[in-house]
């Protein structure tokens, strides 16, 4: 029973930071620290990534119209949309080519160096580190935007040339525990111009193919037998990760609507603080 309520401790977390730009392997590396699940590493490894499928999972339900491509057309005539087009909405599978196109330097470079940055910078120093510089990126980039109006405000409306580039943001969070790969889109979209319903929306949207990716990645190199104790841990962090990230989603999409990121700015900022203070002095 006290490893079930660790996982879903873990998914509670996983669900809330996932989405806020405050960093969720950030805080899973903390939380290991101090609450830490009766596993082997390579299960908690594996675990800690394939927990992302839940709070992917949140956004796939609550986003299903906006990213399903696959719709039937019922037009008829001579205008009406041929062959396979007519089951295929084009706007969302124009989306999907730009995600998939951001996609592309942290699926490259971040699966192929992976071990090397975990072994680098899988560490309380590097992500208090992390926290604190994208914590100041966050405050300062609100600060030159004040009173600035966005000049793109629809997903439809990025180019591939800026979608390449919020995927080299996306990159820097690959490398970077603490930064977080939401943060580090948003912090990237919103220097780009881009509003920040669009900036967060884009940033769930590219969460799927990633997540996803790296989770089969972890089960593969994990290998598909598990104990009936694992099963359950895993079981109860997807649930929790899921149901919280419901919460979170809805919560910050109505939030960004009437204010800034700069609370989260500071939430970094602190929290990386505290990180250093207790691992380098009391620690």
């Amino acid at each position: 029973m006290i490893e079930l309520f660790k996982a879903f401790l873990f998914g509670i977390v996983e669900g809330i930071t996932e989405w806020l730009p405050i960093s969720s392997t950030g805080h899973m590396i903390l939380l290991d620290q101090f609450v830490k699940l009766d596993v082997s590493n390579s299960f908690y490894s594996m675990f800690e990534v394939v927990i992302q499928l839940g709070a992917i999972m949140a956004v796939v339900v609550i986003y299903w119209n906006r990213i399903w491509p696959f719709k039937i057309s019922h037009a008829t005539g001579f205008s009406a949309p041929r062959g396979i087009w007519r089951f295929i909405d084009k706007d969302t599978f124009i989306m999907w080519i730009k995600i998939f196109i951001a996609c592309l330097p942290a699926g490259i470079i971040g699966v192929k160096f992976n071990d090397l940055f975990e072994k680098l910078f899988y560490n309380p120093t590097c992500v208090a580190i992390a926290l604190i510089v994208f914590g100041i990126a966050f405050i300062w980039i609100e600060t030159i935007h004040k009173g600035h109006r966005a000049h793109i405000n629809s997903i439809a409306e990025l180019s591939y040339y800026t979608v390449i580039l919020i995927g080299f943001f996306q990159l820097i969070a690959a490398v970077f525990p603490g930064t977080s790969r939401s943060g580090a889109t948003i912090v990237g979209a919103l220097l780009l111009g881009v509003s920040r319903t669009t900036a967060a929306e884009f940033t769930f949207f590219l969460a799927i193919p990633v997540m996803f990716g790296a989770a089969l990645f972890k089960i593969v190199q994990f290998g598909f037998v598990f104990t009936s104790t694992e099963v359950v841990i895993m079981v109860v962090g997807l649930i929790t990760a899921f149901l919280s990230s419901i919460v979170v989603i809805k919560f910050l999409m109505k939030y960004i609507k009437s204010h800034d990121f700069k609370i989260f700015g500071w939430y970094r900022i602190i929290l990386g603080i505290l990180v250093l203070v207790y691992f380098l002095v009391i620690k």
